[in-house]
């Protein structure tokens, strides 16, 4: 198992971010690590994703989402060829600090037979990847 979480605070309500992370169609204007992504925002549903770090090949994947409460948390499970390959449970989470600034979390946990020789890969290119991401949204968030 290896676990990546980031954090940033936004000054915007929790709706606000939400309205902005669950509106897939705008990522590919704003989002410079979730390229794109198609899908009902509904625990059950499969998602259609294609990430892009900066500087390296991008990958497509259909995760299964696993937690959709609207303003608080969203996850999702996704696979590498077969469950237990290598696995992601990632994860968006908006915690309110105050009436109008909230902490945002997103955060994965990889498992599986072949996370080990990616350990490297996934501390640098999709940390930053979530690191820039979060910078975005904010930057979105607060312009509203």
């Amino acid at each position: 198992m290896h676990d990546i979480s980031t954090e940033i605070e936004i000054a915007a309500t929790p709706e606000q971010v939400w309205s902005i992370l669950t509106d897939f169609s705008a990522y590919p204007q704003w989002n410079p690590f979730i390229r794109s992504i198609s899908g009902v925002v509904k625990t059950g549903e499969r998602l259609n994703i294609f990430v892009q770090p900066t500087g390296e090949k991008g990958m497509k994947f259909h995760p299964t989402i696993l937690v959709s409460v609207p303003k608080q948390e969203l996850r999702w499970l996704g696979h590498f060829l077969l469950p237990g390959i290598f696995d992601g449970e990632h994860y968006f989470q908006i915690e309110a600090i105050s009436q109008d600034r909230v902490r945002f979390i997103q955060g994965e946990k990889f498992s599986g037979l072949l996370v080990g020789l990616y350990k490297s890969k996934l501390d640098g290119g999709t940390k930053s990847g979530f690191i820039a991401m979060n910078q975005a949204l904010k930057l979105l968030a607060e312009a509203l």
